[in-house]
């Protein structure tokens, strides 16, 4: 599992400083998170191919966090792309994107399936064999929520010298090891599971919690995530502030953290009104020790 930050400033877009996304690769698919003004750009240049993208996850629909998608609808037709693209989504995403086509005169030219979010509790909102997504439902201005990634318990890994003990076993048989069924010899022996096979690897998760002001509702749907995104648009110096716009501080990001037992914090979302981030990662990490910055272009691994 790989994280890669695209964008990670508030409000208005800088020269490097762009607004909110990001991209997660998770078991062969390649999720973009929030798709704030410049996201195709951004994803050019940290080289990453549009072509992979099939899942768009939006948290909420103010443009810092959603201005960038109807350029990347549009630059997809130019690509002749003909897989469909699902968006998640608050309700209105739907209009928000075919307005703007209807009124350019333009279309998709492939297949956009749309789902819009109304819920005010978690739910599954994306499932396959391999990978779950969760909503985490939001205190915002709007309605926002951030999302749960999590992969699902793998195969148990065959151990070649038990299995080796047995002749019988033949190739045809490792899936039902795989999936943890015993085995029975022609005699009728049961040989157990768990001395031709082991544990999978521990399934890894990722929560992006978007814009929203400090909440511990999220905690137990957050609790032991391997890494955890929360916005820390302020310092405590504008606590105040982040309440009336409905934001965090760095160190209410941190208490989370700690709170939900995550193994790693990355903050962003910053206002540009401070010059230095280096702040961001003191306050926050006089809460929660294992805190680091979200930059442009950063990639964590989720291991």
């Amino acid at each position: 599992m790989k994280l890669t930050i695209l964008g990670c400033h508030s409000a208005t877009p800088r020269v490097s400083a762009h607004p909110t996304s990001q991209v997660l690769e998770i078991k062969n698919h390649t999720f973009l998170i929030d798709c704030g003004e410049g996201t195709q750009v951004q994803l050019r240049k940290y080289k990453i191919k549009f072509s992979k993208i099939k899942n768009v996850f939006i948290s909420h629909l103010h443009g810092d966090h959603v201005f960038g998608l109807i350029g990347l609808v549009s630059t997809f037709r130019l690509l002749n792309k003909e897989t469909e693209i699902n968006v998640y989504g608050p309700k209105g995403i739907k209009e928000f994107i075919v307005t703007q086509l209807r009124l350019t005169e333009s279309h998709a030219g492939y297949p956009i399936k749309f789902h819009e979010l109304t819920s005010k509790k978690s739910e599954l909102i994306f499932e396959d064999k391999k990978v779950e997504v969760h909503t985490i439902p939001l205190k915002h201005r709007i309605y926002t929520n951030g999302f749960l990634f999590k992969e699902k318990l793998g195969e148990r890994k065959l151990n070649m010298g038990g299995i080796s003990k047995y002749p019988e076993i033949e190739v045809c048989d490792y899936q039902n090891l795989k999936n943890g069924k015993d085995f029975e010899l022609q005699d009728g022996e049961v040989v157990t599971n768990d001395t031709l096979t082991s544990s999978p690897t521990k399934p890894q998760s990722y929560a992006f919690c978007s814009d929203t002001s400090y909440t511990e509702s999220i905690i137990p749907i957050i609790k032991n995530v391997d890494l955890l995104y929360h916005e820390a648009t302020f310092l405590n110096d504008k606590l105040d502030l982040a309440k009336t716009t409905g934001h965090s501080t760095a160190a209410q990001a941190a208490t989370i953290a700690k709170m939900a037992y995550v193994g790693r914090l990355v903050i962003g979302h910053y206002s540009n009104r401070y010059k230095s981030k280096d702040a961001f990662l003191a306050e926050a990490g006089n809460v929660f020790n294992n805190t680091l910055l979200a930059e442009e272009g950063k990639v964590f691994e989720i291991s």
